[in-house]
């Protein structure tokens, strides 16, 4: 069962009360007139096509030379 703090004890120990629901998964807030939120982590979803890239200590015009010398080479396969 996930914690739950008054609205006051919420805003006084925001720090700790989301430091909770990153451990615990979700915390509840509960409000005087009986309203009850529920904070939780979001999820950081990330691409399998986000990839850190890497430093080829190369200009781009290199790099372009390098993409057409391989297209020339490869222009005759097929």
């Amino acid at each position: 069962m996930s914690a739950v703090f008054t609205y006051s004890e919420a805003r006084q120990n925001l720090a700790s009360l989301l430091d909770k629901a990153a451990a615990e998964g979700e915390v509840r807030i509960r409000r005087r007139d009986g309203r009850t939120f529920v904070v939780r982590l979001q999820e950081v979803t990330t691409s399998p096509l986000d990839v850190k890239g890497i430093d080829l200590d190369m200009s781009l015009d290199e790099i372009l030379g390098y993409i057409q010398e391989g297209r020339r080479n490869n222009s005759h396969v097929g």
